[in-house]
């Protein structure tokens, strides 16, 4: 079997050779120590044998991008423009070990929306993909992977305003100005609609991604009352287009707490979340015993556990094998791997993960 079909066989929980598993990148200090300690820089996926998975996350962001200017600087810090318009401060050692701090969003009003979208955010696909439009639209044709469009931090109804506003702009607008955010959510509804009927004019996709990344460890940014007012019908417009044109998988991310979310999201005709963050009391386990077989899930490998080492590891894999054997689950890290994981503990897990998934094999 190729990598797609194990994909689809493990998803709609059919036999397959081996239970479908991928690698886990790392953040740029992570890969940074991996090298000192061992790896040669060649693709995990070619070093361990795992599966591959093609992956389009950057045709919904902002387009023509912001150009990055720096506003001031001093030994440590950087206070700059980013692409998406945002105006933040970061460390200039290991950037991405820290959060950067937000200093100013792009939209503080309608009509710096109404602009934005005019100017930044148009469903010109072609214009966004450039000369190799056409090879790329062969090679996902022609795959041997699952496809994943995913719309990243330009693809949700909370997380793609957030990038506008902020988050405490953006929960007090719900409060003050549920109009103006209705607008929003209805433009980025048309606009993915709009992008994915042109992909989909060129191509079949396996999967296609909203992003949210909206709860903290302990609870999610708004209360379920009001994702299920006015999230889900947008949502729901997105994925009956989508499901029209034969996309059978919905995906989305969020980190933190989402246990009150994920029966909207279920009711959107999401059927496929990740990462479940083991810090935030995420259990794939429980999930699926409340949830059952139409709650696909991706990750809830601790990723402190791939630290510590091997009896911690293995630990983890006595926890989730009993979904990976049962299928509707991709195990893999709950988030990016971060810099205190070792060359040699990440290969532990790495080969240890590629054991489960071959033993839970049925062909």
């Amino acid at each position: 079997m190729n990598s797609r079909e194990r994909f689809i066989a493990t998803m709609e929980y059919q036999p397959a050779d081996q239970v479908y598993f991928l690698t886990s990148g790392g953040w740029p200090e992570t890969e940074e120590r991996w090298r000192k300690e061992g790896w040669d820089g060649t693709p995990l996926e070619d070093v361990f044998g795992s599966d591959h998975m093609l992956w389009s996350g950057d045709l919904f962001w902002p387009n023509p991008p912001f150009e990055e200017k720096t506003l001031e600087e001093d030994d440590h810090t950087r206070v700059f423009v980013n692409e998406e318009g945002i105006v933040m401060k970061v460390l200039k050692d290991h950037r991405y070990s820290s959060m950067p701090q937000f200093v100013r969003f792009p939209v503080e009003s309608r009509e710096d929306f109404r602009k934005f979208a005019k100017e930044r955010l148009q469903p010109n696909l072609m214009e966004r993909m450039g000369p190799d439009a056409e090879d790329t639209f062969r090679q996902w044709r022609e795959r041997t992977a699952p496809l994943f469009v995913v719309a990243d931090r330009w693809g949700g109804f909370f997380g793609s305003i957030r990038n506008l506003v902020g988050v405490e702009n953006l929960c007090m607008m719900l409060h003050d100005d549920p109009a103006f955010v209705e607008e929003m959510m209805d433009y980025f509804a048309e606009y993915q609609i709009e992008m994915m009927r042109q992909v989909l004019d060129h191509t079949d996709i396996d999967v296609f991604g909203f992003w949210e990344d909206m709860a903290y460890k302990t609870a999610p940014l708004i209360g379920p009352d009001m994702v299920r007012k006015y999230m889900l019908p947008r949502y729901r417009k997105v994925v009956d287009y989508l499901s029209s044109r034969g996309v059978k998988y919905f995906s989305l991310d969020s980190d933190g707490d989402i246990t009150s979310l994920v029966p909207v999201w279920l009711d959107a005709g999401i059927n496929l979340i990740y990462p479940f963050e083991v810090q935030a009391g995420m259990d794939c386990v429980k999930f699926r015993k409340e949830f059952g077989k139409e709650l696909r899930m991706w990750g809830n490998i601790d990723k402190k556990a791939i630290a510590d080492g091997p009896a911690r590891i293995d630990a983890e894999f006595d926890r989730v094998r009993p979904l990976i054997e049962e299928g509707g689950y991709l195990p893999w890290v709950d988030h990016s791997c971060p810099p205190d994981i070792s060359w040699e503990n990440y290969c532990y897990y790495i080969k240890k993960l590629g054991e489960e998934c071959r033993a839970a094999g049925k062909l």
